[in-house]
């Protein structure tokens, strides 16, 4: 008969992966003690680092912020353009 696979939950993978990020203990010690695989705990390690760097960000998105305020405003400066020309020229029709 398999064996059935064990499920984690996040809070344990994030335990494990906090710990072996201190490197307090080796990635052997640590799946030994907590009865894991060494491959099961790198893989939680480098996860973790991935997602961290998500976490702050790179300044990467006030960049693309700023370029669509930028564009909006211009946009808007060009409706309103529009606007007061349409405007204007419907008031010689009023007459």
């Amino acid at each position: 008969m398999a064996k059935k696979r064990r499920t984690f939950s996040r809070e344990f993978k994030t335990k494990i992966a906090l710990e072996a990020l201190k490197e307090q203990l080796t990635i052997s010690q640590l799946a030994q003690k907590h009865n894991l695989h060494p491959n099961q705990v790198s893989a939680w390690k480098k996860q973790a680092k991935k997602d961290l760097l998500g976490v702050f960000g790179t300044g990467q998105q006030i960049d693309d912020n700023e370029e669509l305020i930028a564009a909006l405003y211009e946009k808007i400066g060009r409706l309103e353009v529009k606007l007061d020309w349409i405007k204007k020229k419907s008031a010689l029709f009023d007459k």
